[in-house]
Order: C-alpha cells, then structure tokens, then sequence
C-alpha cells in the first residue's frame, strides 16, 4: 500500500502511518529499530532497495531523508515537505517513509525526523554517500546510536579514513569496515592452526580502497608488525601475505568469489570469501548496536603508520619483572601471537 502526501507535515505522516497499518489488517506496530537513510535522489533507490532486503532480518521503519536543491532563490526561502509512505508488501517487513525536503527546511531535517522515529526503539542513522566528517555531530546523526558511513564511495576514501579517525565518536562504523570481516576471521581462524610469531605482513588490494587500509591498520595494530600496502588491479582486496617464522601464510582471492588459504607444511585449501552486497553489510551493522572497540583502534592507528619498520607498543604483565629489577630500559617484546588477532575479529 502507498499513500503519497504533498506539502504535508510530520503529524500527517504519522496519521497516515496508523490509517496504513490499520487498512492492511495490521495496527500493531512490530518494528525494532528505526533506520535513518540520508541520501540524494540519485542513491535513494539502490539504498532503499539494500534497506528493504536488510529488514527482511532487521523489521524497522525506513526513514529515507532526501535533501532537494533549490534552484532559484524564490524557492530556497519557502519550505515544503512531501512524503510517499509504504506499508504492507510494498514495503516488506517494515514501513518506509520517504521525506523529499524543499527550501528552509532542509537544514533542519532534523525537526521532520524526530516526531517519525519509533518509540522506545534504537535509531541507526546511514550516509550510502557524502557521509559527514563527524556523523555525532549532523543534526540527523545525534539522534542516533549508531552512524553508518561509507568512505568507499567517497573522492578521497584514504584522507576520508584520517578524518573519521579524528572524529570518532562511540557508535560510528564504515561499511569499508564492515567488508572485511571475513578476511579478519579468516586470517584469526589461521593464526589459530599454528604455533609461530608474525614478523611482517604485506595487503594486496585496489588502489584507494579503504576496506585494504582498514584491513592493513587492523593487522598493524593488534599483531604489532610492519604492513606493507601493495596495489592490484582488484577487484577489492585480491591478498594477504603474512610472513612467519615458521613459513607465509597467504589467503589470496583473486575473482573476488573464491580464496586459497595456504599454510606451510598443509595443503591448499579453498574458501568462500565473495564480495557482499550492500544488504548483506547493513544487515550485518544492524546485528549490533553497541560501540565498535576494534574498529577505534584500527581507525586510529593511522594510515601513515603503515611501512613502520618499528611500532611502538605499551609494555604489558610480561615486563613486569624487568622494571622490578630496575631495567627502566629493557627492551619490549612484541605481541604477534594468533590470539591477538583473534580477539579483534568479529
């Protein structure tokens, strides 16, 4: 069922909302969530298309935010609100709300939003593009819990990542992050079969890709070993390469469907390691709500860390016994073992 409303207000589309579910037999409201899509016209159809193939896991009520350009000052200075309301299986598990904004009310979308969201009922907020530098701090994101970003689809994803990492804010994620999550458990899942230290690691992948800087960060991070980032044709990432005491452990997809996992002294294994659409990523951030610890740390790493020949890490329990004896200058061992990556993936 759809019910379109032109010039309208926020207390008619919730009118319409009730009449909707009551036409369709269904006045209970069963939603879990509400899901925030900002986006222009351009995007808004692939971005509602992914949102609506996520409620299928995820009911919510899908508020797609369209910012209107004006065109001449007239019409920049009068305000006007339009709303296309889906209910029932035109909008498959849940209810959408399409909010097309004119004029003066633009920069207070906000203000139309807030009266929308479902009571008592947690609020994601989703930039698929033009994402802002601080997504805490949008009008739109505040009301969030949790901001889901895409620095892929950005002009400069790589200056992108340093910005979001001086920005961060519990709650913020990037679906750049979110792409990774089988290599993260793949890698840790192959750290686990044997017993060596990591000494360094090289990421293969697109050029300008930020998913391969997350993923390199990652490493960097919670193995403490120099990343190299080697560019390839994609698509995506193509590989990891980590070079151990013991022999390298490579995963390599070079389809971007299908990986080998090569582990010295095993024998090469094939994994399914496909590159996901977007329903599958926002299904996947609508699992969770809560903070995201292990993508702060990757983020704020730093791409220019990458290459470091040394990295620096907080001496733990296992110097302890150095400075009791008052070695203040006792070297620091590196922490490179499998349980270190497993306990930043997902």
């Amino acid at each position: 069922m759809k019910i379109d409303l032109t010039d309208t207000t926020s207390s008619k589309i919730n009118k319409a909302l009730v009449q909707g579910r009551r036409a369709i037999g269904t006045p209970a409201v069963g939603m879990v969530l509400t899901l925030v899509i900002v986006t222009d016209e351009e995007n808004a159809y692939d971005a509602l298309r992914s949102a609506n193939e996520a409620s299928r896991e995820h009911p919510s009520r899908t508020l797609v935010v369209i910012k209107r350009v004006s065109r001449s000052p007239r019409n920049r200075t009068t305000s006007r609100l339009d709303a296309e309301i889906r209910v029932g299986a035109d909008a498959s598990t849940g209810e959408t709300v399409i909010l097309r904004l004119y004029g003066e009310i633009v920069d207070h979308a906000q203000s139309v939003v807030l009266p929308l969201l479902l009571p008592d009922a947690p609020v994601v907020a989703w930039w698929p593009v033009n994402g802002p530098l601080d997504p805490a701090k949008d009008a739109l994101g505040a009301l969030a819990q949790r901001r889901v970003t895409d620095t892929y689809a950005d002009e400069q994803p790589i200056k992108e990542l340093a910005e979001r990492a001086a920005s961060y804010t519990p709650g913020d994620t990037d679906l750049a992050w979110t792409r990774i999550t089988p290599w993260r458990s793949m890698l840790a899942a192959a750290l686990d079969q044997v017993v060596c230290q990591v000494t360094a690691v090289e990421v293969e992948g697109e050029e300008f890709n930020p998913s391969c800087e997350l993923l390199a960060m990652w490493l960097a991070e919670r193995l403490q070993v120099p990343v190299a980032r080697k560019a390839s044709p994609g698509p995506g990432l193509t590989g990891v390469r980590m070079e151990t005491d013991c022999g390298p452990i490579v995963l390599d997809r070079a389809d971007g469907a299908l990986a080998t996992l090569s582990i010295e002294g095993q024998p090469k294994r094939a994994v399914a390691l496909k590159r996901r659409e977007t329903a599958e990523l926002i299904a996947e951030e609508l699992r969770r709500l809560d903070p995201d610890d292990t993508y702060a740390a990757a983020l704020r790493y730093g791409v220019e860390r990458l290459d470091e020949h040394e990295v620096p890490r907080v001496a733990d329990a296992q110097d302890a016994p150095h400075r009791a004896e008052g070695h203040k200058d006792a070297p620091v061992k590196r922490t490179t073992k499998a349980t270190a990556a497993r306990k930043g993936a997902k």
